[in-house]
């Protein structure tokens, strides 16, 4: 019959330890594998919610104020039509929100498109429609220099999304930071 190994602190300790580097070369396998394919994933949607978020234009400049990361658009004839700003808030229920917002040459915003959240479903992830055109929020078409583009329960004009005031907040704040950097550009 087969002698049983000793569980000695030895023993315990080195087969802790292989085990430890077998996940941690797998991990790095892993990651190594998919950071590129995540990194175009990020990119492609970034440069699909410039689009999205801008009047129609003819080239775009790349530009970075305060960390921020601008996008400056022009027509045929070079002039500035729009900014894409990326803009964001820590300060949502579900933490960080990242939204990529977009003003005309006099400040209105254009559009947004939510690059990164992690709200909850049902609430705070009705932030993509809720603050659109033709939403309960609508903040398409207002400036936040002339509007108070913050909730009404903060004596703003926006309507909260319903069930999801905090969600609410961390929108118009990444609005103000938005449009602060729009002021510096």
């Amino acid at each position: 019959m087969a002698k049983k190994a000793q569980s000695t602190l030895i023993n315990m300790f080195l087969s802790l330890t292989v085990i430890a580097i077998v996940a941690a070369a797998a991990l790095a396998l892993v990651n190594a594998v998919t950071e590129e394919p995540i990194e175009l994933a990020k990119q492609k949607k970034t440069n699909s919610a410039i689009k999205a978020v801008l009047p129609e234009y003819d080239h775009t400049e790349n530009l970075d104020v305060d960390g921020s990361s601008c996008v400056l658009a022009f027509n045929a004839n070079n002039e500035l039509v729009g900014v894409a700003i990326n803009s964001g808030s820590d300060k949502g229920f579900g933490g960080h929100i990242s939204i990529m917002f977009g003003f005309d040459t006099d400040g209105n915003i254009t559009g947004y498109q939510i690059l990164e959240t992690a709200e909850t479903p049902g609430l705070g992830a009705k932030a993509d429609k809720w603050f659109a055109e033709g939403g309960k929020g609508n903040v398409i078409g207002k400036n936040p220099g002339t509007n108070n583009l913050k909730v009404s329960k903060d004596g703003g004009e926006v309507d909260a999304i319903s069930g999801s005031t905090i969600t609410s907040r961390a929108f118009c704040e990444s609005i103000a930071a938005a449009y602060e950097i729009f002021k510096k550009i």
